[in-house]
């Protein structure tokens, strides 16, 4: 817990700081062991769509925003609201028109959107100010860039450890294997939690939550 003091009425207020991967364990930190089948609520996200590898230049650039209008949201909160939280896991929606390409990695097919979640008290107009913020340093926002819901509901998900290009084998089994043997079957976007920093963590220690939403047949 935090302890502040409001300069402008010379009072102390307590804050505490948020961590979304401690309240919304069941969501960022679920077990590595096995195929997990949950329903995940509606919540709201700042996303930027994009295609294409991963280590281009269009997805640095979405990422960039995301976070270059994230943290300016997260301050205005602390300091209009009161409340404080830890910016959330960078989050992405992947698929391609042959999903083939994605299981064996053909990147330049690839489709996505990458969001961060914004908690349900961030508005529109927040948002908005945080992109007039981050556009004096990096110019004129994606022409995708805006603050959404999405509605996951039934999913399976599962904590991946390791290099991303380690993931094929597990996505497979639960597209192959596990979701035909449950009786469900894919009705969205394969969906990556990339928790932790990739620049300053080992490849083989990176933590990846491993999401598709599903409907039972």
């Amino acid at each position: 817990m935090h302890r502040e003091t409001d300069k402008a009425e010379g009072q102390a207020i307590d804050m505490d700081k948020v961590d979304f991967k401690k309240t919304l364990k069941h969501l960022y930190m679920p077990s590595a062991k096995a195929f997990e089948i949950i329903e995940v609520p509606k919540m709201q996200f700042l996303k930027v769509d994009g295609a294409g590898s991963p280590g281009g230049p269009a997805y640095a650039k979405a990422v960039e925003w995301l976070y270059s209008v994230s943290y300016p949201v997260k301050f205005m909160s602390k300091k209009e609201l009161g409340r404080d939280y830890g910016v959330a896991p960078l989050e992405g929606l992947w698929w391609a028109e042959d999903m083939d390409a994605y299981i064996t990695g053909d990147k330049d097919q690839w489709e996505w959107t990458m969001m961060i979640m914004q908690p349900d008290w961030i508005t529109p107009e927040m948002v908005e100010a945080g992109i007039v913020k981050a556009k004096g340093k990096l110019g004129d926002p994606p022409a995708s860039l805006r603050l959404e819901p999405y509605d996951e509901g039934l999913s399976v998900q599962i904590m991946h450890i390791g290099p991303y290009s380690e993931e094929g084998p597990t996505i497979a089994k639960l597209h192959h294997e596990f979701l035909p043997a449950n009786g469900l079957t894919e009705t969205g976007h394969h969906h990556e939690i990339y928790i932790g920093d990739p620049r300053r963590t080992a490849p083989e220690k990176l933590k990846t939550v491993l999401r598709q939403p599903v409907r039972r047949v």
